[in-house]
C-alpha cells in the first residue's frame, strides 16, 4: 500500500496531462459559428429586394473580428459606395450610450436608481396623469399615485409620451414641444415635467423622451455640459474618435445620405434635412438621439459592453453595473408593453432590451437568452450576446423602421433554427 501511494501523486499528474492534450479539454469551439457566405448573401439581398440602398455588418466574437461586409451605396444618387469609414446617423442608438453615461455617476454614488426624479428636478414633483374623458368630453387629469424614480426614466415606465398619440396628454407633449433644437437639456427636462403622464408610473413600458431626462441628470450631477461629459468619459477613453452629435464639415464627404420608404421605392431625404441634425449649432444635445458615428467606432462600444465594462485595459463601467443594466427591470405586473414585444421576447434592462426566453416561433428573431440591444429610428441596429460571446453592428439607413431587417441579420448569424441555451 505504501509504494502505490508514493507513485499516486504521479499518476494524477500524467493523467492531467493526458486530459490537458485531449481534444475534449481544448477549449470549446462556440455554439455559433459566424458564416461569411451567410453573411455576404443576407445583405447583397437586403439592397436587391429594395428594402435599403446599402448595407454593412460587423461581427465580433471571442475577442476577434469575425466578419465585416459592405454591400450598396452610402449615396445612391452620387453612386458612392457603402465603406467602413462612413458615418451614418444611429438616432436611439444614442440611448444607451446616456444611459452608461449615467451610470458612471452612479457608481460614484451621486444617485440612487429608486430615488425620486423631483429630488433632482422639483419640476417633476406634482405630476399629473391622464384619465380619460369625463361625460362632457373633456380630459380628465389624477394626482400620480407615486413620484417617478431614476430607475423609471431608464427603464421606459416613467409614464412620459415622446411625440404625437391618441390621447390629449400626447397633444400636450407636441405643444410643448421639447425636444425643440433650441432647447437647453434643462428646458427640454422642464417641459417634459409640464405634460401629463400617460400612466401611473411604474405600470407599463411605453418608448418615451426619458432618456432625454437621464441626459439632463447626467448634466446636472456632473456639472459639465452633457456632450462634453460624454466625450472625456465614453468616447475619449474608448477611442470612438468618429462620434458625436456635431459632425465636422471636414468629415461631410463620408456622411451617409438617408432613405424613405414611400410605397416599393426609397426615396432620398433632402440633403438640408438630413444634414440638419449632425452639421448645424444647436442648443440641445439629446440623451435619446442625435448621434453619428461610424461602425467601427460603434463596436468600440459595444465591445466595451461585451467584456463587461472594460476595453484595451481601460474601464468604463465595472462588471456588475454591466450585469445590472442588462438584467430585466420589469416587474411581472407591467404587462402592457406597447411594441416592445415586436422585437422578440424581450423585457427591458436600464436603456437594453434584455431577451428573457428563447425565440418562441419560427419568425421570431434567433438570439441567446441573456442578450442585450437596442436599435435606432433608421434601421440601425447592434446586440450584445454574452451566451455566444459575440457582439453585432448593423448599420443601415433607410426610414421608417424596418422591421424585416433584424430577423434577417439574425437568421444569417446564427441560423434560422438556432434557440439557444434556455438560461436560468
Amino acid at each position: 500500500m505504501r509504494r502505490i501511494s508514493c507513485f499516486l501523486p504521479l499518476l494524477l499528474f500524467t493523467a492531467s496531462l493526458a486530459l490537458a492534450s485531449s481534444p475534449a479539454a481544448a477549449k470549446a469551439e462556440p455554439a455559433v459559428k459566424v458564416s461569411k457566405a451567410a453573411m455576404d448573401k443576407a445583405l447583397a439581398k437586403m439592397v436587391t429586394d429594395g428594402r435599403v440602398v446599402g448595407a454593412s455588418a460587423l461581427v465580433w466574437q471571442n475577442g476577434r473580428q469575425v466578419y465585416f461586409g459592405a454591400t450598396g451605396f452610402a449615396d445612391r444618387e452620387k453612386a458612392k459606395p457603402l465603406t467602413r469609414d462612413a458615418i451614418l446617423q444611429i438616432f436611439s442608438m444614442t440611448k444607451p450610450v446616456t444611459g452608461v453615461a449615467l451610470m458612471q455617476l452612479w457608481e460614484k454614488g451621486l444617485f440612487g436608481l429608486d430615488d425620486p426624479l423631483d429630488r433632482y428636478f422639483p419640476e417633476f414633483a406634482q405630476m399629473q396623469v391622464y384619465a380619460g374623458k369625463d361625460a362632457s368630453g373633456a380630459p380628465r387629469y389624477v394626482p400620480a399615485s407615486r413620484k417617478i424614480t431614476i430607475r423609471d426614466i431608464m427603464r421606459h415606465t416613467a409614464g412620459f409620451a415622446y411625440g404625437g398619440g391618441d390621447t390629449p396628454a400626447h397633444d400636450a407633449f407636441v405643444k410643448a414641444d421639447p425636444l425643440n433644437w433650441n432647447n437647453s437639456l434643462a428646458e427640454a427636462a422642464r417641459k417634459i415635467a409640464s405634460v401629463p403622464l400617460l400612466f401611473d408610473p411604474g405600470i407599463e413600458w411605453s418608448y418615451s423622451a426619458g432618456v432625454d431626462v437621464q441626459a439632463a441628470l447626467v448634466e446636472k450631477l456632473s456639472g459639465r455640459p452633457f456632450a462634453d461629459y460624454v466625450t472625456q468619459h465614453i468616447f475619449d477613453p474608448l477611442g470612438m474618435k468618429e462620434t458625436g452629435w456635431r459632425v465636422p464639415d471636414s468629415k461631410s464627404d463620408r456622411f451617409a445620405a438617408s432613405y424613405e420608404r414611400k410605397g416599393d421605392k426609397l426615396v432620398r431625404v433632402d440633403d438640408v434635412q438630413n444634414r440638419s441634425n449632425n452639421f448645424l449649432p444647436h442648443r440641445l444635445t439629446p440623451g435619446g438621439h442625435g448621434l453619428a458615428s461610424t461602425i467601427d467606432d460603434y463596436m468600440r462600444f459595444a465591445r466595451m459592453l461585451l467584456n463587461r465594462g472594460e476595453l484595451d485595459g481601460v474601464r468604463i463601467l465595472k462588471r456588475g453595473t454591466v450585469r445590472l443594466m442588462s438584467t430585466n427591470q420589469l416587474d411581472d405586473r407591467v404587462t402592457k408593453t406597447a411594441w416592445l414585444t415586436s422585437k422578440g421576447s424581450v423585457r427591458f434592462g436600464l436603456d437594453f432590451a434584455v431577451r428573457t426566453k428563447q425565440p418562441q416561433t419560427p419568425e421570431e428573431p434567433r438570439g441567446a437568452v441573456g442578450e442585450y440591444f437596442w436599435d435606432g429610428a433608421e434601421t440601425t441596429q447592434f446586440f450584445i450576446d454574452p451566451a455566444n460571446d459575440l457582439a453585432a453592428v448593423l448599420f443601415v439607413q433607410v426610414r421608417p423602421f424596418d422591421v424585416s431587417l433584424q430577423p434577417r441579420l439574425r437568421a444569417a448569424i446564427y441560423g434560422k433554427d438556432y434557440l439557444g441555451p434556455k438560461g436560468d
